[in-house]
């Protein structure tokens, strides 16, 4: 899966600033993810070696006001959003 991976993407990339894979520069610059072919806006952290996806339920929140999150196994396809448009 990492041959799709384009060159300046991570593997894996979380959008919660207290995560070690969390990089402001890649999230300001717009990266956009597919998963099982369908492009997704919710995501909170992906992970294409492993396949996997972590997106965000709702509004809800936990105690610590981070988002619900429900982890989904599939395809996980990163992508530059200014690339697309």
């Amino acid at each position: 899966m990492t041959d799709q991976l384009p060159a300046d993407l991570p593997d894996r990339l979380c959008a919660s600033p207290g995560s070690p894979y969390y990089d402001a520069d890649l999230l300001e610059r717009g990266v956009g993810v597919r998963f099982n072919g369908a492009d997704k806006t919710n995501v909170e952290e992906y992970c294409v070696s492993e396949g996997w996806v972590r997106l965000s339920v709702g509004k809800a929140v936990d105690r610590k006001g981070n988002p619900m999150t429900v982890k989904l196994q599939g395809t996980v396809e990163p992508y530059w959003r200014e690339a697309e448009a």
